[in-house]
């Protein structure tokens, strides 16, 4: 049983929601503004485990985490997908008029943009955490300022909630990964996903005789994503997510990968939240 977590952001923030979610209401947060912190704070041992978002059904992957993972050498033993809904919130007594500035994550940012079109006369401005920004607002008493945060932010930090739901995409979830510094003991029956890093030669179809093989070995693949290898230009390592019925066959697949792929990894076996 995890005891501890560590999180991006503080109580009020999505990863929050995703610690109580997840683990349960009594389990201990760490909170951290970055998530290179969030990652020190697993390897330093201050945690049991860590979340981090890692792609968003509107803006994408968040890159630089796939970097993080796999550079640490970091276990995914769990997911979570978490319904995102952004809300409008600012100290009482205020409404969007009045308000001249809003402070949120780049990526709360970009999710709501379609809204803040509506309303020019708002700036926007990039800080570090959504419910960061809330707790700032009621500290400080900051009038002509909101945030982009969650209800359970606006609920902690006393704030009213001048529009709800404002990212552009109604439906927006983002996936959350649970890391750890060692595999969990998830039985072999049980796991029905992995998360996989390969690197190829630049040969002219590596990659889809790769492909080939994973479903030649009855696996979906559900995301890929390349990122370029810093000290070897124009060449990349893939991660790829796959889910499958039978262990066994990834186990046939993984065998096949390793003596096809220069470099091979898996990054994490688990079970698919999304059955």
């Amino acid at each position: 049983m995890i005891k501890t977590v560590a999180i991006q952001g503080i109580k009020g923030s999505f990863h929050h929601i995703v610690s109580q979610d997840y683990f349960g209401e009594q389990v201990a947060i760490n909170e951290c503004l970055s998530f290179d912190a969030t990652v020190d704070a697993l390897l330093s041992g201050k945690v049991e485990a860590a979340i981090m978002a890692l792609e968003n059904s509107i803006a994408g992957s968040i890159i630089p985490n796939y970097a993080l993972i796999d550079t640490h050498n970091l276990q995914i033993n769990g997911e979570y997908y978490l319904d995102i809904q952004h809300n409008l919130m600012a100290l009482s007594n205020q409404n969007i008029e009045d308000i001249k500035e809003v402070y949120s994550h780049p990526m709360a940012l970009l999710q709501c943009k379609a809204f803040f079109k509506k309303h020019p006369h708002i700036k926007l401005v990039e800080d570090k955490d959504t419910a960061d920004v809330a707790k700032r607002i009621q500290d400080k008493k900051l009038k002509g300022i909101a945030a982009i945060a969650s209800k359970l932010a606006a609920s902690i930090f006393e704030l009213d909630i001048l529009a709800e739901s404002i990212q552009t995409i109604k439906h927006n979830e983002t996936r959350f990964v649970i890391m750890q510094q060692k595999h969990s003991e998830i039985a072999k029956a049980e796991i029905n996903k992995a998360s996989i890093k390969f690197e190829l030669d630049h040969k002219r179809g590596s990659l889809a005789a790769m492909l080939n093989v994973m479903s030649d070995c009855k696996l979906n693949l559900t995301k890929i994503q390349s990122l370029p290898k810093i000290k070897t230009p124009w060449l990349y390592a893939f991660f790829v997510d796959v889910t499958f019925d039978n262990y066994e066959n990834f186990e046939k697949a993984k065998a096949i990968i390793k003596i096809m792929a220069t470099h091979f990894k898996v990054l994490g076996e688990y079970k698919n939240s999304k059955r």
